[in-house]
């Protein structure tokens, strides 16, 4: 079944600057600035005024309308990236063998050694605009952050994945590198 027409509408808050053109958004607000493709998808973006965006798709089927709200939830990540900014935090987790991670150029590439006794070093080059650091606040702890949450989540995505136990009984080998915990960094207010 075809839907005529599927509205969503997406509020931009104070601060934030919403332009779409030809299916590119860029959003800058008060951290920098983000840029998302969104020409693979096919709707309709109309301003209604300085603070609300109407996205609809016309004639479209159910799966078609779905991807209407992921593209709403999509900016609204963005909005949110230019305003508050994404932090993770990542735990090292070791039974015998305590894992070292140093952090390399200035927090754009993390280097992991001893990971379960290997004398393997493990190199990861964080996505862009991501900064890495070692908490001076918890022990074995990595933090991740960054305006992009999808470059975020990535690149905690890729040192976890790195780490990951093979050719045993992952019931008992339970070391690893893996995200304890997901924010927003605080607005400096």
């Amino acid at each position: 079944m075809k839907y005529i027409a599927s509205d969503e509408f997406l509020d931009v808050p104070e601060g934030v600057t919403l332009s779409i053109k030809s299916r590119i958004v860029v959003v800058k607000g008060p951290r920098g600035t983000l840029t998302k493709n969104l020409r693979h998808i096919d709707l309709a973006f109309t301003k209604v005024s300085n603070t609300l965006v109407k996205l609809t798709v016309h004639h479209g089927d159910r799966k078609h309308v779905a991807a209407l709200r992921t593209i709403k939830t999509l900016i609204k990540n963005l909005i949110t990236g230019v305003t508050k900014g994404y932090k993770y935090k990542l735990r090292y987790v070791y039974a015998h063998f305590p894992i070292n991670v140093n952090v390399l150029n200035n927090g754009t590439e993390v280097e992991i050694r001893n990971f379960l006794g290997e004398k393997r070093v493990r190199k990861i080059n964080v996505l862009e605009g991501v900064t890495a650091e070692v908490s001076t606040t918890q022990k074995d702890e990595l933090v991740l952050s960054g305006n992009s949450l999808e470059n975020v989540s990535q690149s905690a995505a890729d040192i976890q994945q790195i780490c990951r136990v093979r050719n045993k009984d992952i019931r008992k080998f339970l070391d690893g590198i893996y995200v304890s915990e997901r924010t927003v960094i605080e607005a400096e207010a």
